[in-house]
């Protein structure tokens, strides 16, 4: 299963360590999913995360930051699109989710971003929330029960 995670989740795991966005992240640690991720996508994590007023929510520092995205670097398979898409025209900066999971043939993109979750589908790439996402790898990784 390959997955490409929006900004918005990794940013809610940072603050809410205890929260949905937080599983998602724990998942792909625990090679549930492959994560996907473009260079255009990873410096958006840390640009969100050293946002002052973020920084001082999740209260960690500048250098613990740098850290951590480099740890989403060499956990992800970092993928470099070759196309560039227009399909959410409300918000283009949207669009590099899809071009990275069309670049990396993903099967879903989780995300919480309203103009993303209301396409639910690119291609053959579901895009969900992250509840319904923890849902379905959940199904997706659990060994099978017992056989009646």
């Amino acid at each position: 299963m390959r997955v490409v995670v929006d900004t918005n989740v990794v940013v809610s795991r940072f603050l809410n360590p205890a929260g949905t966005p937080a599983r998602v992240l724990a998942l792909a640690r625990a090679n549930a999913f492959q994560l996907l991720a473009s260079s255009a996508i990873l410096e958006e994590y840390r640009e969100a995360l050293l946002r002052g007023r973020l920084m001082r929510r999740h209260g960690r520092s500048r250098e613990e930051i740098v850290l951590d995205i480099e740890r989403l670097r060499r956990l992800a398979v970092v993928v470099e699109p070759k196309t560039r898409l227009h399909v959410i025209a409300e918000d283009p900066s949207d669009n590099k989710f899809l071009e990275c999971a069309v670049g990396g043939e993903a099967d879903y993109i989780v995300s919480g971003d309203r103009h993303l979750l209301a396409l639910g589908r690119y291609g053959g790439i579901e895009i969900l929330s992250p509840a319904a996402f923890v849902m379905v790898a959940g199904r997706l990784t659990s060994p099978p029960g017992p056989l009646s």
